[in-house]
């Protein structure tokens, strides 16, 4: 289809060719198992540590910090593990209630009835005093916040929240997702535990990585095997993890232009419009927007059948029984929730490219309209 007409970024963003030409030129020069003890595996083995290197580089820490892994749902997974295994056994984890399902579930898990769920504030945001003051009552001995919201695209303030922690001593994990790529990673080493996935920033599907605060915390994720200084058995995906990394080194921000456009002129030809979090620092490629009168599935439909490619929220949910829990903690109702379309751009997405998604919002609303008024769309009430 045309890259124009792709507005789910945030779900996944197409493969960068040069993520593409690395994958292939490892597949085809780099292919044999690095811990083989043989000479062509040394080689390969080099080509991996320096991709180890250069993204501890980004993030200005040391290299033994850099676990390699599927994505950021393993990684999500084995911080709160790691957690369990480590934290006294009375300890108790501090946790946004807006996270990726990988988060929410993995803290109910492990840390079953000794979770605190985080207060919001008004825009939707860690309510970081909220926190602070939960911190000086004790008993949380980790806190899990995310740094940029995969839903509304709403921005937590991480670097307060890391320094909150630091000072009290509380291991922080930061799922930095829908950050990296889209935001520098500038300050991301405050946190303990950063994780992240290449197929948000135009890698692979299936790779990503986990940033530890000690290499030699006893973090290990899967066991079966000394890779990863053995954090993560398994073979490594050499392939996959040098096509992450030349993904990252073009990622770029972008500019929140066309998105504002878009907001600007439905606001006028589509009045009912409303936009989640619109007061909200937000990534720039993100809009969570409340359409008038039909349900999120509709829309979805009527656009695809014009070309455009949008979601109802987080494709890890799709098909889930109930309402969203990101906006439920928003205080959102059940039947605004039921007509949110999220869009979410990337960087070569172009103001023109928003102005022709807005133009077939607004035909899209005329044909619902027009079909409500034959009696075949049911149009939902607040």
């Amino acid at each position: 289809m045309d890259g124009g007409c792709y507005f789910d970024y945030n779900a996944t963003s197409p493969l960068r060719p040069e993520a593409r030409a690395a994958w292939l030129k490892a597949k085809d020069a780099l292919w044999l198992n690095p811990s083989a003890p043989y000479r062509g595996a040394a080689r390969v083995r080099v080509h991996f540590e320096a991709a180890r290197a250069e993204l501890a580089k980004l993030f200005e820490v040391s290299a033994d910090r850099i676990v390699f892994n599927s994505g950021a749902t393993e990684a999500n997974n084995a911080v709160f593990a790691h957690w369990s295994l480590t934290l006294p056994a009375d300890a108790r984890v501090a946790v946004s209630p807006t996270e990726h399902p990988s988060v929410l579930q993995a803290a109910r898990r492990f840390f079953a009835g000794r979770v605190d769920w985080l207060a919001l504030d008004a825009n939707g945001a860690v309510d970081v005093a909220a926190l602070q003051s939960l911190l000086v009552e004790g008993g949380v001995a980790a806190v899990s916040v995310m740094a940029a919201n995969n839903e509304t695209g709403i921005l937590n303030d991480w670097q307060a929240i890391a320094a909150e922690c630091r000072s009290m001593g509380v291991s922080y994990h930061c799922d930095a997702s829908q950050w990296i790529g889209k935001l520098p990673i500038d300050g991301l080493d405050a946190c303990d535990f950063v994780t992240g996935c290449a197929h948000k920033f135009g890698g692979p599907c299936g790779v990503g990585f986990g940033v530890l605060p000690d290499a030699n915390g006893g973090f290990e994720s899967f066991v079966g095997g000394v890779q990863e200084a053995g954090h993560r058995a398994g073979t490594e995906d050499v392939a996959g993890v040098l096509a992450m990394m030349a993904a990252l080194q073009v990622a770029e921000p972008g500019s929140a232009a066309g998105r504002d456009r878009l907001i600007a002129e439905l606001s006028e030809s589509l009045a009912a419009i409303q936009v989640i979090g619109l007061e909200a620092p937000r990534l720039w490629n993100t809009a969570l927007l409340v359409m008038p009168d039909f349900a999120s599935e509709r829309w979805i439909r009527a656009l695809e059948k014009r070309g455009f490619l949008v979601s109802a929220g987080a494709a890890c949910a799709t098909g889930k029984q109930g309402p969203s829990p990101v906006l439920a903690a928003m205080g959102i109702n059940g039947a605004v929730m039921r007509r949110v379309l999220r869009v979410s751009s990337g960087s070569a997405t172009t103001v023109a490219d928003w102005q022709s998604l807005s133009s077939a919002l607004v035909e899209c609303y005329a044909d619902l309209r027009a079909e409500a008024d034959r009696g075949g769309s049911t149009v939902i009430s607040i």
